[in-house]
Order: structure tokens, then sequence, then C-alpha cells
């Protein structure tokens, strides 16, 4: 290649040459100038407008006009792009809002895999701390995007996965909905708090031979444009719902729902009739659409797109302190609900929120009888009240449910209504452990992931102390109390997992994580204790300082 008489290298081509590239989208007029240099050309608007957006354009950069980047997100690219912060000043044309696509570094990604690794999904291998660190920060170098909206790109993309699943699973088919409008008004609205709503087990749907055969595979289905739109709103609106708490934070919702949509894929085939309605030979039936089926969990995929969900929206707008310190402040939101305000009041406003019209799309998609819906917000309200672990009350019923539901009964002995409520009711506390897990699955993942939640959610903690919101120094007993967890909830709740005998190899893994972090916070947890105060101080200088901790750091 040559410029200005002068061969130009590799290295100078590298170092000096750059591009300046702008798009518009329209008619054109095409044809080919004669003469000594006969050439083909483009007249028009459309390209003059291309050539003096140029002006304003910068170096290595593609700029594109507001008709090209509606283009490219009614095609589903919305994410290629991201406005100007101000207005460009074009010729002839006035002020125009412009847009850049994004520049991504070649060995970064936004796949689902890249993100669920930076959360910390069971996969991850037992990489050092400064290794899992560099390769996360690695994965963030996306221009334009930072970690929130990485996030929210990545949890619509899953939760589109699982729309196209339920619209597969009914053929195909997405009808409008208004006949269920007086229906939705009534859900949820009818006088009674959530948790009034609660029930101790969840009806699942069964599915029998020719629905199966109905089904259309994923590959198949297209939600549409608006939906998939709808849905990144809806998922962008919720982040920004989520308060800037060190902890309950929308990364943790993420993460949540990472460790969700994993145990959900390593459920194992239990179920003797494969969630179907009634007993028939196996080789009746798409083998495919059955594999990894149990207690009909796998068999309905409004029941996976809800837990799911479920995950994404369980903290939203957390206050950032427990429940008992809203109860005793007298909130607003406590002499509402009483008990469990914080998840009560989350299934509320993000209920409320998809409920508007703005997302109708999206709730065709997820339902289309009454029988859908009630399904879907029972599945909403048992599975974020399974988040308050708190509450010694409910735990206790669950214990109950948990015994009465595995415990030895002879299946051949129970009618086929009997066995299948027994299946709905153990389906129903599999959920309830499964979100329960993934709700504090740093505990049981690699030791850096639980060290650096660990750390966010004292840091969280003694906030509250530092703003009066809190009685206790956590730093006291800090060290103690991880302990007592990881005894008398962590390891157990681990346990049970295997005990479900739903998860595979899984239950293995987080039990196996869980005893091994309790190990390790035993040796190290007393001097990392002192190391979160130090880093809290130093972060947070600025804030009073209260009375020295009159407690010793050990009993």
């Amino acid at each position: 290649m040559r410029g200005n008489g002068q061969i130009l290298q590799p290295v100078t081509l590298r170092n000096t040459l750059t591009y300046i590239l702008s798009s518009s989208s329209g008619q054109v007029t095409a044809g080919v100038l004669r003469g000594q240099r006969s050439r083909f050309q483009l007249f028009g608007d459309t390209m003059n407008t291309a050539a003096r957006m140029e002006n304003s354009g910068e170096p290595n950069r593609i700029q594109l006009s507001q008709v090209t980047a509606d283009l490219l997100a009614e095609a589903g690219l919305a994410s290629w792009i991201i406005p100007r912060s101000t207005k460009t000043s074009v010729k002839g044309k006035g002020e125009m809002q412009t847009y850049w696509v994004r520049k991504r570094n070649r060995s970064t990604t936004t796949k689902a895999a890249d993100i669920e690794s930076g959360l910390g999904t069971l996969d991850e291998e037992k990489e050092t701390e400064e290794n899992s660190e560099t390769t996360e920060e690695g994965n963030n170098k996306i221009e334009g995007l930072n970690k929130t909206e990485r996030l929210v790109e990545w949890n619509a993309e899953v939760l589109v996965s699982l729309l196209e699943q339920i619209v597969g699973s009914r053929g195909g088919v997405v009808n409008h909905i208004q006949n269920l409008s007086n229906a939705e008004k009534n859900t949820g609205h009818s006088g009674r708090t959530v948790l009034d709503e609660f029930i101790p087990v969840i009806p699942l749907k069964r599915f029998d031979t020719e629905q199966l055969e109905r089904r259309q595979r994923t590959a198949n289905v297209d939600i549409g444009q608006e939906a998939k739109q709808q849905l990144r709103d809806y998922v962008l609106t919720i982040s920004e719902m989520y308060p800037d708490n060190a902890f309950h934070n929308f990364e943790h919702a993420s993460h949540v729902t990472a460790s969700v949509k994993k145990l959900l894929a390593r459920i194992v085939n239990t179920d003797e009739r494969n969630g179907l309605a009634t007993s028939i030979p196996t080789d009746s039936v798409d083998l495919v659409d059955l594999a990894g089926h149990s207690y009909g969990i796998t068999s309905d995929p409004l029941t996976q797109f809800t837990v799911v969900f479920s995950a994404l929206i369980h903290d939203v707008d957390h206050p950032g302190v427990p429940n008992a310190q809203l109860v005793r402040e007298r909130s607003r939101w406590a002499q509402i609900y009483k008990k469990s305000v914080a998840e009560q009041k989350s299934v509320d406003i993000a209920w409320d929120m998809l409920m508007s019209d703005e997302y109708a799309a999206i709730r065709a998609c997820i339902y289309q009888t009454e029988d859908e819906l009630r399904r879907f917000r029972q599945l909403v309200v048992n599975t974020v009240l399974a988040t308050d672990i708190a509450d010694k009350e409910l735990q206790a019923l669950r214990k109950a449910r948990w015994e009465m539901a595995f415990q030895n009964v002879d299946s051949k002995s129970e009618s086929l209504d009997d066995s299948i409520e027994s299946e709905d009711r153990k389906a129903t506390i599999v959920i309830e452990h499964l979100i329960q897990a993934s709700d504090v699955s740093h505990t049981m993942q690699h030791w850096h992931l639980y060290k650096k939640w660990n750390q966010k959610f004292f840091m969280e903690c003694y906030s509250a102390y530092k703003q009066g919101r809190a009685d206790i120094d956590p730093s006291t007993n800090w060290y103690t109390g991880e302990i007592g967890f990881f005894d008398y909830y962590v390891i157990p709740l681990a346990r049970k997992l295997g005990c479900c005998g739903v998860f595979g190899v899984s239950s293995h893994e987080y039990l196996n994580y869980a005893m091994a972090n309790r190990d390790e916070w035993a040796c190290e947890g007393e001097a990392l204790v002192q190391k979160f105060l130090a880093k809290f101080k130093e972060e947070n200088s600025h804030l009073p300082s209260l009375a020295p901790p009159t407690v010793s750091l050990k009993n």
C-alpha cells in the first residue's frame, strides 16, 4: 500500500492509519459516472446525510444515524449501539441524535457462559483468586457497557430463551390476552398480602402425549422483537430499582439467577411419569422432550421461567437491613406486611410493573389462560417468599413439609391422585430449596467467591450499624456467626439438595464447597473480619466513629 509516495509498512499502518465511518439508511439512486475514471456511485439524501455526518465522527469509530439505529434495534441488535451523549450538528439537517457502534475487545464476549463464569457458577475450575479476578476484569472490557448493562443483557437473554420454551410448548402460538384483563387486575389485588397467598403445595402442569407432540423446538420459535425489547426494558428497569447496597444489589440478583439456571439444568430424571398426566409407555413420546423431568418441574417451561424470574426480582428495592429491623423501625412497609416485609414488597413492586400495558407482549408469552396466570402468580409468590430464611415460623413450616414429602412412602400403595399430589409437594419443596441454595450460593462455591460476597455482606451490615440501623456491631460476632450459619443452615441445606435426588453431582459439589469454606473460614475468618473492618473504615472515613466494641471476637 502506498501513501504520499511512501510505502506503508505494516507497523506504520497499525500505528498511524485510522478511519472515520458514518452510516445512514434510506432510499438512494445508483448510477455509473462516465469519463476517464468511470465508477459506480450512489446519490441522494441518504448518502448526503452519511457523508456530512463524517465531519462529527471520531477516529476508529462508526457513527450511525437515527434511522440506522432504529433498524438495528428492530433486528434485535439494540445492544450493538450506544447513543452519543449530545446531539450532533449536521449540515442541512440541523441537530441530529446519532449513535456509536460499540467496540468490542476480541478477547471478550457477552455470551452467557462468560457472564455465568464471572458470576461464579459451579462449573468454574479451582483457579486462584488472582487469575479469576483478572478474567472477570477482561470479560468486562466491552466499550460502552458497564457491569450492570452487561448483566441486564445476560438476564434478558436467559429469560428470552425460557420464554421461547414456553411458547414452543404451546406449539408456537401466542395470542392476544385482552380476555384476561379482568383476571390480571384481580390477581394480587384481592385485599390480601403476598404472604396470605402462600400455599404449601403448588399443582404443576401435567402434559399428555398429544400436547408433547405439538411442542416445537426452541430453534423454530421466535417470540418476536416486541416481546424481546419489552423483556429487556423490564430487566433494565428492575436493575434500576435495586439500590446501591454492598450486597443486596442487582449483581447479587444476577448471581442468584445464574445459580438457579445452573441447578435447573442439572436436574436429573427421577420422575417415573416424566411429568405426564397418566402413566404411558415412554416409546410413545418424544424422549428428547422428556429428558431431565423431575417431579414435573422440568416438564413445564412456565415453571422454569418463573423460578428464574423470581430469582431476578427477589430483592428488588431491598432496604439494606433485615426484616426485623424494618419492623422495629415501624416502617410503612412493615406496617402493611407485618412479616417477610422485604420479600412481599419485592413481589408487589415487580408484579405491578409487569402488569402495566407496556409489557403486554411479555405477558402473552408467559401465559395464555387464566389457569396459567394463576400458576405463574403462585410460583412467584412461593419462590420469593422462600428466600426469607430468618422467620422461624416459616422455617418450621418448611421443615414439617420436607419431612412429610421425603419420608419413606410406599408409592405402589398410592392412588394416582395421591401420587400426583405427593409429587407436587416434592416439586414445591425442591423449588424452595433450589432458590434458597442459590440465594446463598456464594457459601457453596470456591473460596475466593465466598470471601468476596462475605465481605460485601459485612460491608452492608456494618454500614447499617454505623447509620444507627442495627443495635450490635456486626464485627463483634461475624466470625462465630458465620461458623454457626454454615453448621446450622448452609451445610444442612446442601445435604437436603442431595436428599432431593434430583440435582445429580451438583448437590455433592455444593456440600463439598460448603464444608471446605467452613473449614477455611475457621482458620482465616478472624483475620478476615479485621481486614473487612479496616477496609470499611478506609472507604468510609467521613462517617462518624462510634464507641469501640466491647464484645471479644471469639466466644
